[in-house]
């Protein structure tokens, strides 16, 4: 593999990758000559990035099928230059709850899969039993909600049942990955029914929820020593805290999303739900703190979260229908478009989007262009533009908040462990397998 802009952990450079095996062997200087019998991949100017990771999907496959699938979601995944993707353990019935439903899951996944797939496990009120297991079966650490899911057989956990959870995978060293809205908060807020208005959505979400819960997970983690990881960080009020407790050493590290960083409130029509999703779109000062915190590394990935539902469920009733974004295809282009405008470069997209979410799921092989890891590259030509439209997206249901917008960054193809699985964003090859973890 050959370009002029080869993104690697010490820079972008011109360069020539040599691959063997589904792995890279060496990163050559760009003139390097081609052996005899060795198959030469030359991408000119377009950039090679290390095949994305997306650690926050919501596939909904079994059960939920309708809303996505395997099939159709790494499809899209591989489109936008996405290699591995990380299923969450709700949406889908039955959820990833014990070893059992996880088995279930990965029987139908296995011949469905585009990218390399694997699976968190779900913490839930009654089944601390279940963790250890599900850890040793290969989930790569527990997902739990602090207030309600939006789904009755995945319910959150109180302060007691989330104390319980925490102390048992503390004690095999596991993961516990948190949706960090405080319940108090929630109820608290304003809930102004039958409403088609974005400003009473958010109103119904403060910032504080998110503060206190973040709060409260601080603490949790600095009495038993676990780490835990916020998930889709959206109030940049509680980024000072954060950045505290890893100066006193608690094992705490957070996400956002590509619609947190490239989305607004202020320009979200009323009615226009499929800009709904929880913690929600903040306004445009937030998502300046929130680029602030990726510039200075508080904020370590940007994932997709990706949750999709049918079209009938994204009512004009803002307070009724269901919260999602559906953006795996779009994530690459989305945060290149703005990230390249506030002067970041490609190589902090990789370390976000691929090097980031790489290392907190503890995938050793990939996220990064170097010497043994696996062989899984996203082409992007940077500079070219396109508009979205929904009906090219390969996700199931084709409703996105991205519908129209001009966006920088085309995703040529992407390759997995050397293969070209999509081009031009057609798929070509179902090459993914199911990972486990710790697998090297």
């Amino acid at each position: 593999m050959r370009s002029t802009r080869v993104v690697t952990p010490e820079d972008t450079r011109p360069a020539t990758v040599l691959v063997t095996g589904g792995r890279i062997d060496r990163v050559l200087p760009y003139e390097t000559g081609v052996p005899t019998g060795v198959r030469l991949t030359d991408l000119g100017d377009d950039a090679l990035l290390p095949g994305l990771v997306d650690t926050h999907v919501h596939v909904n496959d079994p059960g939920r099928t309708a809303w996505e699938g395997f099939a159709t979601a790494t499809r899209a995944a591989a489109a936008g230059g996405i290699t591995t993707l990380l299923d969450m353990p709700l949406n889908s019935l039955p959820p990833t709850t014990s070893v059992a439903h996880l088995r279930a899951k990965q029987d139908v996944a296995r011949p469905k899969a585009y990218v390399d797939t694997g699976f968190w496990g779900g913490a839930v009120p009654g089944n601390v039993a279940d963790l250890r297991p599900l850890h040793e079966a290969g989930v790569f650490g527990f997902k739990c909600f602090l207030s309600p899911s939006g789904v009755e057989e995945f319910p959150e956990l109180d302060a007691d049942a989330l104390a319980s959870a925490l102390a048992e995978i503390a004690a095999f060293e596991g993961l516990l990955i948190v949706h960090a809205e405080a319940p108090g908060r929630l109820e608290a807020a304003p809930q102004r029914r039958n409403s088609g208005r974005y400003a009473d959505f958010l109103a119904s979400r403060p910032r504080d929820a998110e503060h206190d819960a973040i709060r409260q997970l601080i603490d949790l983690a600095r009495e038993s020593r676990a780490r835990v990881h916020v998930l889709h960080l959206s109030a940049a009020d509680a980024l000072p805290q954060i950045r505290a407790a890893r100066r006193e050493g608690v094992r705490l590290s957070v996400e956002t999303c590509p619609h947190f960083l490239t989305l607004t409130a202020e320009e979200i029509p009323d009615g226009a739900t499929e800009f709904k999703c929880c913690p929600p779109i903040r306004e445009r000062a937030n998502q300046d703190e929130l680029w602030q915190g990726l510039a200075d590394g508080t904020i370590e990935c940007v994932v997709s979260d990706h949750s999709p539902c049918t079209t009938d469920l994204k009512t004009a009733d803002f307070m009724t229908a269901w919260g999602g974004i559906s953006s795996l295809q779009l994530g690459l282009p989305a945060v290149w478009t703005e990230a390249r405008r506030r002067g970041h470069e490609l190589a902090d997209v990789a370390r976000w989007m691929s090097t980031g979410p790489a290392r907190l799921a503890g995938l050793t092989g990939k996220g990064a262009i170097e010497p043994g890891r696996d062989a899984d590259f996203a082409v992007l030509a940077p500079e070219e533009t396109f508009t979205v439209d929904p009906t090219a997206l390969h996700h199931r249901n084709q409703v996105t908040a991205y519908a129209g917008r001009t966006l920088h960054g085309v995703v040529r193809s992407s390759w997995l462990r050397g293969e070209r699985i999509t081009e031009d964003g057609r798929p070509l090859k179902r090459a993914g397998r199911l990972i486990e973890r710790n697998e090297p």
